[in-house]
């Protein structure tokens, strides 16, 4: 079956975020751990956590992604900055424990002119602090589209990174349709792309897919997300997407410009898409 959800907000808690889910025909979503453009985080209620884990298992949920941050930047110039994507990074983990098995996302970064070698260092040293033999989470390095400084624009920068990390079990890599397609990689040409990205990193480490049309057309660098159907990637390529052999099992996660009844004709509109 398919597994799709989208962003949700936080702000009314853990069983709130499920039900609402499940309230557009979700069965996976996608929350920020805390202020996505701060430091901020709500106190986590156990019992909440603990009814969300429940819910799962009776509508049989993929797994949820958790988002860090856009503040989170481990490959900072800046000491202050890298510690606190450090502290933020092992805090946000421990948090995660509540809802054991599920996915936690970041942007790997940007290295603001000490350059791609520089930076990734910096992200494996954080990540070699921070993961955590026994934890119950993994840890996504997302795909990114290359504007400014940003590392993961390539396949081979996340290898890099993934090569580097000691508990690279640990470790995975979310596919964000909008951001390959900005970076370079063709949708069109899916099975090249998926061909390319098992050579560099190994489909085994994809974990999850945030399925998303662009308003720029391919090699644009910019990241602009748009409605399914409403971008230069249209309805069919992604219809593609989730009935890919090699991706269709993966939870899917939608950071189109909607509101929640947005959301829910999207996932219906995929749903009808979808070949079992």
């Amino acid at each position: 079956m398919l597994h799709i959800g989208c962003h949700l907000s936080n702000a009314k808690g853990f069983e709130a975020m499920g039900k609402t889910a499940l309230s557009i025909g979700a069965d996976t979503f996608q929350f920020f751990t805390r202020n996505p453009r701060g430091s901020q985080a709500k106190d986590i209620d156990p019992q909440d956590a603990k009814l969300l884990c429940e819910l799962m298992a009776t509508y049989h949920f993929a797994p949820i992604i958790a988002h860090a941050p856009y503040t989170l930047n481990p490959a900072s110039a800046d000491n202050k900055t890298r510690d606190f994507a450090l502290q933020t990074f092992a805090d946000d983990l421990k948090r995660m424990e509540y809802v054991p098995g599920n996915l936690y996302n970041f942007h790997p970064g940007s290295h603001v002119g000490q350059g791609v070698d520089t930076g990734i260092q910096l992200i494996t040293d954080t990540l070699n602090k921070i993961l955590e033999p026994h934890q119950h989470t993994t840890v996504l390095l997302e795909t990114m589209s290359g504007k400014g400084s940003e590392i993961g624009r390539t396949f081979d920068e996340l290898k890099r990174i993934l090569d580097g990390v000691k508990l690279n079990r640990l470790m995975g890599v979310c596919l964000d349709t909008c951001h390959i397609s900005d970076a370079g990689y063709s949708i069109a040409r899916l099975d090249d792309t998926l061909t390319e990205f098992d050579k560099q990193i190994g489909l085994k480490n994809l974990k999850a897919i945030h399925l998303n049309d662009s308003l720029n057309p391919q090699g644009a660098h910019k990241d602009r997300h748009a409605k399914i159907g409403e971008g230069t990637l249209g309805t069919k390529l992604l219809e593609n997407v989730i009935n890919h052999p090699a991706l269709k099992h993966l939870p899917f996660c939608l950071e189109t410009p909607n509101e929640l009844d947005g959301y829910a004709a999207e996932i219906k509109l995929l749903r009808s898409l979808y070949k079992e």
